[in-house]
């Protein structure tokens, strides 16, 4: 069994990045700039947002975090995109979710400049994706995609079997596991909660990505032998043993489930990480698009 480890996966894009981000700077020119809004203080969210302002930083990315108060009004937080938009020394923009509930995130999502749409989740971005497009690929499907090609897991030929429809990841995963690039050619079946017979199409899945939100859903009678496990979720769940009070679970009952793969994500670990590889490629991309 081979853990896909994403620290590993991750180190090795994050060098080639700092070396790129050396060179620009090192030629005279300044280096791309990652701009983040943080609406409140959800601790997961604050959490996320420092790894990534963290990741910029060893990178040799600029970072710029906005932090606006839990009962900011809906205008406000759209003047504040507006104002990032229109700074030509901005180059990705993104808005952490979620948000609070007197904040629509699709109009959020729709106000940012799609040229600056590091997340991917612009309507977009989202369409030239379909249509096999250069665009920005949500950061989560793209970092697994990179995680694919680093540790050279063959995709052509295979069932792969998502769980989850979501615009964040389980329809671009799928999307980019069925077009035709070296990590594509995947025959992709989409799974989700009106699903009838899931436990029988997971055992079909010569590579199956659980993307649900739901702690240690896939168990081992739900994964064949051999197949490549790829677990997207991540989950706080309140344990009074833990340090912190809590553990972080993904989708996959890892300690059943290891075993019987080819290979595996860790959580934590795995593709969180990759995540923000994926964004910070996005980012680059976004400088040279704007440069």
């Amino acid at each position: 069994m081979l853990l896909l480890d994403g620290k590993i996966a991750s180190a090795a894009v994050k060098a080639a990045l700092q070396a790129e981000t050396q060179l620009l700077v090192q030629s005279g020119k300044r280096a791309p700039h990652l701009a983040a809004i943080l609406v409140g203080t959800n601790g997961a969210s604050e959490t996320y947002v420092a790894s990534k302002i963290r990741n910029c930083e060893e990178t040799g990315i600029r970072s710029t975090l906005v932090r606006l108060e839990s009962d900011v009004q809906e205008s406000v937080l759209l003047a504040a995109i507006d104002q990032l938009n229109n700074d030509p020394g901005v180059d990705g923009i993104l808005v952490q979710l979620p948000l609070p509930k007197q904040i629509s995130e699709q109009k959020v999502i729709e106000a940012i400049n799609p040229t600056k749409d590091v997340d991917g989740f612009h309507p977009s971005s989202a369409g030239k994706l379909v249509q096999g497009l250069s665009t920005f690929i949500p950061a989560t499907p793209y970092g697994i995609m990179l995680m694919l090609e680093y540790f050279n897991i063959e995709t052509k030929g295979k069932h792969a079997v998502v769980i989850g429809r979501s615009n964040i990841v389980g329809r671009p995963m799928s999307i980019l596991l069925s077009s035709n690039q070296q990590r594509g050619n995947c025959t992709v079946t989409i799974c989700h909660s009106q699903t009838p017979n899931l436990k029988e199409i997971c055992l079909q899945a010569d590579i199956l990505v659980a993307a649900l939100g739901r702690p240690e859903f896939v168990k081992a009678d739900m994964v064949k032998e051999g197949a490549v496990v790829i677990d997207v979720g991540i989950t706080r769940v309140d344990d009074a043993t833990a340090k912190k009070g809590f553990r972080i679970k993904g989708d996959v009952a890892f300690a059943e489930v290891a075993p019987k793969t080819s290979a595996i994500t860790p959580v934590p670990g795995g593709v969180g990480l990759m995540t923000i590889a994926g964004l910070l490629k996005n980012t680059l991309q976004a400088y040279k698009q704007n440069a």
